[in-house]
């Protein structure tokens, strides 16, 4: 028999395209700028419908909100929606369908995240996409996996001096204390596997890197 094909949920964070907001002056020539969006910067007037199509994702409605409560909520797994649902904090999923498909089929699932540690400490804003993997992992009752990319960060970060070497160890030792501030979250210990690239794909690959 074909083995049941596992699917997992990616977790980020957004921003709340439809709250209401003081009034605010424009920027200069904001009107005249494009709108960029990526990993090292957000510019220009924001699209927030057209970032949905431009990341291939689709807006939470209120169909797919009724049957996220449902299955969560119905179950009795949580109390409640968590507020960056019921606030629109979080608009836009990509495979919240497949995993609600899943729960109704009792077929099994995971939940993957991960941090990339750039700080010793984590801030709120680091914190909110592991706040609301929380609550997913406690709603599902399913496996989470977090990766650490300390090795990405070395390699994009990482500086050499010709007397003391490369600074690796630091990034290691971010790790470790950013994993601390995840762990704080509240994640279930028995379905949560936190790990290190650096750490667990072996002894070999420090020295790769």
């Amino acid at each position: 028999e074909k083995e049941k094909e596992m699917v997992s949920l990616a977790i980020g964070d957004s921003t709340n395209p439809s709250a209401p907001v003081a009034p605010v002056a424009p920027l200069a020539n904001e009107k005249e700028k494009e709108m960029v969006v990526n990993a090292f910067e957000v510019e220009g007037k924001i699209d927030y419908n057209k970032l949905v199509d431009d990341f291939g994702s689709k807006l939470i409605d209120k169909e797919l909100l009724a049957r996220i409560e449902k299955l969560t909520v119905g179950r009795g797994t949580v109390p409640f929606l968590h507020r960056f649902l019921r606030r629109d904090i979080f608009f836009s999923h990509r495979d919240m369908t497949k995993i609600c498909d899943c729960l109704e089929n009792n077929e099994p699932f995971y939940l993957y995240t991960g941090r990339g540690p750039s700080s010793d400490a984590m801030h709120l804003g680091h914190l909110v996409p592991f706040l609301f993997t929380q609550w997913l992992q406690q709603a599902f009752q399913c496996p989470l996996v977090i990766q650490m990319t300390d090795d990405e960060k070395f390699l994009f970060k990482g500086q050499y001096d010709n007397d003391t070497g490369d600074n690796l160890d630091y990034f290691a030792q971010l790790t470790y204390s950013n994993a601390k501030d995840i762990i704080a979250c509240g994640f279930i210990p028995e379905k949560t596997f936190l790990f290190s690239d650096l750490d667990y794909v072996g002894t070999m690959y420090p020295n790769i890197v």
